[in-house]
């Protein structure tokens, strides 16, 4: 079931969660369930989209009664080359997991940083380990304020570039490397974007350990948590926080005008 009522009518507004595996995951019903808490006329289905198939998809939304996406992971750069206009985050980013149609054209942004940004800042979060040099974390510093951030990665000379890409005066850059001893305890908490394949330098962890890998994704965080005893917090487990975001990101550019009361057959 997609939502409790199932009910859709001419006016309902439908959104996309296109992945590869996307019907493994709760993100539609949990949206779903916010629209009919708040009486919204508006539906998410789950649309498992090979990556064969992804352009072809996403193309033809311009022309679909489908009024926008939320974009898994492994798409989000794929979906770039193909927008009509996007945010600043977009840009200086490279990464789109949101697009909304306008007419037919699509207008993509970013919405899942500012989900973990919003999970952080309810926790008490001030300072961020923040581990890789990715789209997604270039997403997350050009979204993020009110952390006191530290950067990670084994490439320092990536590192660099990326801190002075971003605009990051005086970063706190830190080598982390297999055959060190990298303690993370005085952090609140740890985000990795990376692309490493272990994190068994890591001797400590921070309180909140923190990426965006769904269940079916391998996490060397949620590895290394586990053999750590420590708590580890993937996609999943922020489904309440991504909808809730993603509720208010649809408000804002007024895609959820109507609300059940006002149906129209």
């Amino acid at each position: 079931m997609m939502n409790n009522g199932n009910e859709i009518s001419h006016h309902t507004k439908l959104y996309g969660f296109i992945g590869e595996s996307a019907g493994q995951s709760s993100v539609s019903a949990t949206l779903n369930k916010l629209f009919k808490a708040n009486n919204k006329d508006a539906m998410m289905i789950p649309m498992n989209i090979r990556e064969d198939d992804f352009y072809f998809t996403a193309v033809n939304m311009k022309k679909s009664h489908v009024n926008g996406a939320l974009i898994s992971g492994e798409y989000v750069k794929n979906v770039v080359e193909i927008l009509d206009d996007s945010s600043d985050a977009v840009k200086i980013s490279g990464m789109c997991d949101i697009v909304l149609r306008d007419g037919q054209k699509l207008i993509g942004d970013v919405v899942t940083p500012l989900a973990m940004i919003k999970f952080l800042k309810n926790r008490g979060v001030k300072k961020v380990a923040l581990i890789g040099t990715g789209d997604y974390a270039k997403a997350f510093c050009f979204l993020a304020e009110g952390f006191e951030i530290s950067y990670f990665y084994n490439d320092l000379e990536r590192l660099m570039k990326f801190t002075i890409d971003m605009k990051i005066d005086n970063a706190d850059i830190n080598r982390i490397a297999e055959g060190m001893d990298v303690d993370f305890s005085a952090y609140d908490a740890i985000v990795d974007f990376s692309d490493l394949d272990i994190l068994s330098m890591i001797k400590k962890l921070s309180g909140i350990n923190l990426d965006m890998k769904s269940k079916k994704e391998f996490s060397p965080l949620k590895v290394r948590a586990h053999e750590l005893g420590a708590a580890y917090i993937g996609f999943d487990d922020m489904l309440d926080e991504l909808s809730s975001v993603m509720f208010e990101y649809l408000k804002e550019k007024k895609h959820l005008e109507y609300d059940k009361s006002d149906m129209r057959f």
